[in-house]
């Protein structure tokens, strides 16, 4: 059988889900003793400093004698999910706007004296002077 032929037959249905630069496969394929299986396949889309992109794929098997804890396992962490955060999505990354720390320039540290609050005297005599500094300051 050639490749193209083989290919045809292994896909019996499949679904597309895009997901910002996520894109999820869903594929029904068949076994050589034609019993179907699905594939679970993430694709990521990765931009390189010269402009070009790669994708970088992970893909899960998953066969019918798995479905049901499968599907109850996935139905039970989603609900959790959903029922501790809500099904509003909260990450700035969602956001077309959202910039990156490293993206964005960083303000200009500013110069701020800190008071001296206490001087001491060490055991040679000298002063030393201590600066009270709060973490709120830093």
């Amino acid at each position: 059988m050639h490749n193209n032929e083989m290919m045809e037959k292994e896909e019996i249905f499949s679904k597309v889900l895009r997901a910002g630069r996520r894109t999820y496969f869903f594929d029904v394929r068949a076994t050589k003793a034609d019993d179907y299986y699905l594939t679970i396949t993430e694709s990521k889309k990765f931009t390189n400093d010269d402009g070009s992109f790669h994708y970088k794929k992970h893909k899960i098997y998953l066969y019918k004698e798995d479905f049901n804890e499968f599907n109850e396992i996935l139905k039970e962490m989603t609900d959790y999910i959903i029922n501790e955060k809500g099904d509003e999505v909260i990450s700035e990354r969602h956001q077309k706007d959202f910039k990156r720390e490293y993206d964005t320039p960083k303000p200009e540290a500013t110069t701020e004296a800190i008071p001296v609050t206490e001087t001491t005297e060490n055991a040679t005599g000298a002063e030393s002077r201590f600066t009270d500094v709060d973490f709120d300051d830093i």
